[in-house]
């Protein structure tokens, strides 16, 4: 048990860093009263999801590998707390276009993304 727990919180750390970084970045390029940052965390982790389990249905990968990929790694680098966040901040300063824009393009092309990673790694194999 105790492995489980250091691959959930090694990868948590991991994913975390790597959304703190991202977030940095658009801080510091753009400025806008439109999520992006959350946007693209959240699409790329979508498409990573899907991609991996694809691969993951053909080549073994260790339960401890899987927990430390998607709960550890993925889970910590997309967040639904922040997309929470985001939509009520939308909310709140009266940017209804970009909250309903915001909440379409990360669940339809989120999804939408996750199933054509997980397709696309069928292709290779």
């Amino acid at each position: 048990m105790i492995h489980k727990l250091l691959a959930v919180a090694f990868g948590g750390s991991i994913g975390a860093v790597s959304r703190f970084l991202i977030y940095h970045f658009f801080d510091r390029t753009y400025q806008s009263h439109f999520p992006w940052a959350s946007l693209i965390v959240n699409l790329i982790g979508s498409l990573l999801i899907g991609f991996l389990w694809g691969l993951f249905d053909k080549f073994y990968i260790s339960s401890g590998l899987r927990l430390f990929i998607f709960i550890g790694i993925l889970g910590s680098f997309t967040t639904y707390s922040t997309f929470a966040f985001d939509v009520f901040s939308l909310s709140k300063e009266g940017e209804f276009r970009n909250m309903i824009i915001y909440i379409l393009s990360t669940n339809v092309v989120g999804i939408g993304l996750a199933f054509f990673g997980y397709y696309l790694s069928r292709l290779i194999y």
